[in-house]
């Protein structure tokens, strides 16, 4: 960023500066086999006795991991831009593919774990998808550190799963505080699948 984005950038409320994590041997293979097992738990009809033992097995990881919790901003999960979803299980996992002053692009697929119904990706995850790349839209255009005030969605088809999918983010205009974003879903013969606009309000002095 510019010297004057960085002058900018300094009035983000009370909102921690985190810094990037780096990408490391095991974590983002173990992201990845989360979020596997997010699939399966969604899709899966065994004997009863079979969730007993996966409950079993997922206690034993959760023995293991429960002693290592950290305060926000110390863990790798979303802090690691290199992985889809920057490694966080609540972020899709999708790709950046831009991130500069012009705008923002990602690209991935809606998994089983985001079925809604009738084979299609629940309409509730799609604001998850745009409100992420507008985040990203208003870091990347060297704005504050802002919060969404106002998201509207136009779902103009069904969303498929298993699908590469692209969403692309910019920023329209800048009023004070308020910078207006917008963006546009689509699969890869260019058609739409939905289109989106926001508002994203920068925080006022000691605003979390």
């Amino acid at each position: 960023m510019t010297e004057q984005h960085d002058d900018v950038f300094e009035h983000h409320g009370g909102f921690p500066k985190f810094t990037a994590a780096e990408e490391t041997e095991n974590f983002g293979p173990f992201v990845e086999q989360m979020r596997q097992l997010q699939d399966l738990a969604v899709s899966v009809a065994p004997p009863d006795d079979v969730f007993g033992e996966a409950r079993a097995l997922a206690q034993k990881l959760i023995d293991l991991l429960e002693p290592y919790q950290v305060p926000e901003g110390q863990q790798p999960a979303g802090r690691i831009i290199s992985l889809p979803g920057r490694g966080s299980l609540l972020m899709l996992p999708w790709q950046v593919e831009r991130f500069d002053e012009g705008g923002v692009r990602a690209t991935g697929v809606f998994r089983r774990f985001h079925l809604g119904g009738n084979g299609a990706a629940h309409g509730g995850v799609l604001p998850l998808a745009f409100d992420d790349v507008f985040g990203m839209v208003v870091h990347a255009s060297g704005r504050p550190i802002s919060r969404t005030a106002f998201l509207h969605i136009n779902y103009r088809a069904v969303t498929p799963l298993n699908t590469k999918l692209t969403v692309e983010g910019r920023l329209d205009r800048i009023e004070g505080r308020k910078s207006f974003v917008s963006a546009r879903m689509t699969d890869e013969s260019g058609k739409l699948i939905a289109d989106c606009e926001a508002l994203m309000v920068q925080l006022l002095p000691g605003q979390p």
